[in-house]
């Protein structure tokens, strides 16, 4: 069946890198005599950020390594720097990873109609830069009985899809089971949780790409400018290790919408998909949609040769 759908087009706050504040204590004097004074609040210097909080976000440690007193003060100094960037108060959390679960998904490429509902809506969920267009999901245009992926349309522009003789499908992070990007990071930025999710400590990313070179599905993406979001857009509803506000200089890509995902909601994509054509669920319970899908359809994995035991398939009806 073929349907009209109108072409649309689909981040905030900047943190302060390590470089600049070294160059903004060299100024001052000495780190150590800066520290010293942090008690002092003054704004003026530092971007309209206190020097307390500078400080605090400039010695935070990786993720992982933080106590929860920690991380609960990272939380806060996301939170301030949300409201003073953009005038908007977002809740930052750090919900855990569900006990008992691991998640998947599959894709029911027979009912994907390339509408990209799934993009629109990830991109509103996930506070994405409008400016840079960034999407972490990509609906391919290819055609039918072809799985080339180098050779599929990216970027197709119809007034009317399905288009005759093509099928679509959308690719994003596969959340490896043995994830390439994670052994090429240099500074252990990104890990796979107990969940599955494959996740990145913003803070904690040095920008080298080396994790999007490794990368074989293209899914992680580079902010090369201050990821802009206009205030009334923003979902003030994020999670450290997902949707709150990216900087410039850091890779971003798809994290199953963990701000949902580990509260018992669905993928803002699965939510927003017309056809039903995405499930999303718990690789672990047997009674779940996505064990039926692997028990009994005929699924692949893009790729699956490179044994990076993606937890993202793909079916047909």
């Amino acid at each position: 069946m073929t349907n009209a759908r109108s072409k649309r087009a689909a981040s905030p706050a900047s943190g302060m890198t390590r470089r600049k504040f070294i160059k903004r204590a060299g100024a001052a004097g000495s780190l150590a005599a800066a520290a010293a004074s942090v008690p002092a609040v003054s704004a003026g210097a530092w971007g309209g950020e206190t020097m307390q909080d500078a400080f605090g976000t400039f010695f935070q440690d990786q993720y992982k390594k933080m106590s929860p007193e920690e991380i609960e003060e990272a939380l806060a100094r996301i939170e301030r720097r949300a409201l003073r960037e953009t005038g908007v108060r977002i809740k930052c959390e750090n919900t855990p990873p569900i006990p008992g679960v691991v998640f998947g998904y599959a894709i029911n490429i027979s009912k994907c109609k390339g509408y990209r509902d799934c993009v629109y809506a990830c991109v509103k969920e996930n506070n994405l830069g409008r400016d840079s267009q960034m999407q972490y999901i990509r609906v391919l245009e290819m055609d039918r009985g072809t799985r080339n992926l180098e050779k599929a349309d990216h970027y197709y522009d119809s007034e009317i899809v399905p288009q005759e003789g093509k099928y679509y499908l959308p690719v994003q992070c596969m959340q490896c089971d043995n994830p390439p990007c994670v052994k090429a990071c240099p500074v252990e930025a990104t890990w796979k949780e107990p969940d599955g999710i494959v996740v990145i400590d913003y803070n904690w990313c040095i920008g080298c790409r080396m994790c999007m070179s490794a990368c074989p599905y293209w899914a992680r993406h580079f902010n090369w400018t201050e990821p802009e979001v206009p205030a009334e857009e923003i979902n003030p509803l994020t999670h450290y290790l997902g949707n709150r506000p990216r900087m410039r200089g850091v890779t971003e890509k798809c994290h199953f919408c963990v701000q949902r995902t580990r509260k018992g909601l669905l993928p803002a994509c699965a939510e927003a998909c017309p056809n039903g054509a995405r499930i999303f669920g718990n690789l672990l319970d047997p009674d779940s949609e996505i064990r039926y899908v692997l028990e009994n359809k005929d699924v692949f994995r893009l790729k699956e040769d490179l044994a990076t035991e993606p937890k993202f398939w793909y079916f047909s009806d």
